[in-house]
């Protein structure tokens, strides 16, 4: 564990969603599903925090864009209708150039207990061909890990 006020990692980018009566599945807690849409939304609102100048549909003008191409997920526990959720973000990795990797943890805000964690692998790529590209300058800018994460991250076991 840390010492980073219960997150993983320092400084994390936190968007606090509720769970609604939409998000659970047939045994009445959110379903798994929920939290990479969490995560999604989480990840946007980073990137918007960041550039509140350059709306996400400017991605399309840019011809560029962020695939993950790998995920790695742990629930570890669940939440129903009304909870509260503090779901964080860190870039935790990037090469500046092609590729870069966020980490999340989500903790239900009642009583702060982690209910997910993942990581996710990213590729830069052009949206007209799919193709994989070198990141623009303003994704570069975004996908860097901050020195105090970085410092986190040389710690780690």
């Amino acid at each position: 564990m840390s010492d980073f006020d219960g997150w993983d990692l320092p400084d994390p980018f936190i968007l606090r969603i509720t769970a609604g009566e939409a998000d659970l599945d047939e045994f009445g807690h959110v379903n798994n599903a929920r939290y990479l849409v969490w995560a999604h939304e989480t990840a946007w609102a980073q990137w918007e925090d960041h550039f509140p100048q350059h709306p996400r549909t400017q991605f399309a003008e840019w011809d560029y864009g962020m695939a993950i191409i790998r995920s790695e997920c742990d629930y570890l526990g669940h939440l129903r209708t009304g909870d509260a959720i503090d779901c964080a973000v860190w870039i935790s990795k990037s090469d500046g150039r092609l590729r870069a990797e966020r980490r999340y943890q989500f903790r239900r805000a009642g009583d702060g207990a982690t209910v997910f964690r993942a990581r996710m692998d990213l590729v830069c790529f052009r949206l007209t061909s799919g193709r994989p590209a070198r990141m623009s300058p303003k994704l570069a800018e975004h996908y860097c890990v901050k020195p105090s994460v970085a410092a986190a991250l040389m710690t780690e076991s």
